[in-house]
């Protein structure tokens, strides 16, 4: 049985290899949106799409490197939570830590149910629900034991996806050349041949941006694994360096190769996904099954980081006197056994809402994680804003720096807003921002009721987690 400890007695241990943490930070950012869910950016938009993953890539990009400025100067479990406490207040510091904890306990039951419905097709005697329980009862348990048992699963994961993108793009290259023997295409005639390259207007293009943003998010898990392993500073920098890449060549060329051979019209690609309608067109055999194995190899894998993000998350609140006080102990090993246990209990509870009341309470809880990813990105922009800025004037030399301070900073906070402010004003948006705003605004009645009480106090964001 695992002995836990207080915090202060044990911590996190530096259980991560180079070889996995290099690895989460290439393949962080591919799920299941990227083969699956960017057919619907794709019909929205057009082959204009591309513009749009090139938008918000931008901005990924630009938050990715004020984060990596934050963290490698103090790396933390906490992240931008950890930071946004420091520069902004406690307050911010535990709205945004409980906001985050919350979109990853809800994502985890939706990945666990997308796998789960994969292999019910395969094996239609098992019960879907079962399926899903038992994907979570194995990551949870693999959590459970050591963060290395995380990393290994995860590097294998991220293995087969960036095989799995690698050829995509080798086979649609030669599709697009010319050269593919299985059918008679070639040329990128598709991106203007129905109405245009931008058949659908520039509002669509900017529309993309809200769908395609939720593909990046995790993008900033790295800055939190790389916390436990050996030199994260190096790890963080390197990681933050591989974002532009990682963008470029995984969605950007990707999708490109999609919008090049498959009409964005075509009424498969709503039913059968992206990246399966390309191999169908190419004449690829078993092109379902090749898809669908990559697909459950993606989703198992955003809800292992998932379990793993929401548990260091709630590890770190409970560090700093945020969270119940059990969720600052660690095992022998160093896993912050409660934190993880309590995060897969609140995904089973997804789970189990989900099958009890199908289509009803679940998609009413999700839809209040509509505006999260924004609002971390938003607050890590005004904490890298505030923090650069005290540094500068203690005469503090940063290791690792946002461009062209704090000009690009302020741009990146006014775009997030603008894109905040168009939601509000959207009638395709508007319940999922007024949704996120709602439990953003519980959450803060809780900090503030908490703080009256005298439950909460200062605490020490200056303490490594």
């Amino acid at each position: 049985m695992m002995s836990l400890q207080p915090n202060s007695n044990a911590a996190l241990h530096h259980g991560l290899t180079s070889r996995q943490v290099s690895m989460i930070s290439i393949a962080g950012i591919i799920g299941a949106g990227l083969f699956i869910g960017s057919s619907k950016a794709i019909a929205s938009a057009g082959p204009a799409i591309l513009i749009s993953y090139a938008l918000t890539g931008l901005l990924v990009l630009l938050v990715m490197r004020m984060l990596g400025e934050m963290a490698v100067a103090n790396p933390n479990s906490g992240s931008f939570s950890t930071y946004a406490g420091e520069a902004i207040g406690p307050w911010a510091g535990f709205t945004i830590g409980w906001l985050y904890w919350w979109f990853w306990v809800l994502i985890i039951p939706v990945e666990a149910i997308a796998g789960a419905d994969i292999l019910h097709a395969w094996f239609p005697g098992v019960p879907s629900w079962l399926f899903a329980f038992l994907i979570m009862a194995l990551l949870a348990c693999s959590n459970l034991v050591s963060v290395k048992n995380f990393g290994e699963f995860e590097f294998w994961f991220a293995l087969v996806k960036v095989l799995a993108i690698a050829a995509f793009i080798a086979v649609g290259g030669m599709a697009v050349s010319g050269v593919w023997p299985l059918a008679n295409v070639s040329g990128v005639g598709q991106l203007w041949a129905n109405g245009g390259f931008v058949p659908n207007g520039w509002g669509a293009v900017l529309g993309g941006v809200l769908i395609t943003i939720f593909c990046f998010f995790g993008a900033e898990v790295v800055t939190i694994a790389a916390g436990e392993t050996a030199n994260p500073q190096a790890k963080i920098r390197r990681a933050t360096n591989l974002v532009v890449y990682r963008i470029a060549i995984f969605y950007l060329l990707s999708i490109f190769l999609v919008v090049a051979l498959v009409p964005w019209n075509d009424p498969a690609l709503k039913t059968v996904g992206s990246f399966q309608r390309v191999l169908e067109i190419l004449h690829v055999p078993g092109a379902k099954l090749l898809v669908d194995l990559v697909v459950l190899v993606a989703v198992t894998s955003c809800m292992n980081s998932g379990l793993y993000t929401a548990s260091r998350m709630l590890y770190s609140l409970g560090a700093r006197g945020e969270a119940l006080p059990v969720t600052r102990r660690v095992s022998a090993s160093g896993v912050p056994v409660a934190a993880v246990l309590l995060s897969t209990l609140a995904g089973f509870a997804g789970c189990l809402v989900n099958y009890v009341f199908p289509g009803k309470v679940f998609s009413f809880l999700l839809s209040t994680t509509g505006s999260i990813a924004l609002l971390v990105y938003l607050v890590i922009a005004v904490s890298q804003l505030r923090m650069r800025a005290r540094a500068e004037r203690e005469g503090t030399e940063l290791a690792f720096k946002m461009w062209l301070f704090p000009w690009l900073t302020w741009a990146v906070i006014g775009a997030i807003l603008l894109v905040l402010g168009h939601m509000l004003f959207s009638d395709a948006y508007r319940y999922e921002a007024l949704m996120t705003a709602g439990v953003t605004g519980f959450i803060l009645l809780v900090c503030v009721t908490r703080r009256r009480l005298g439950l909460l106090h200062a605490p020490s964001y200056a303490e490594r987690a």
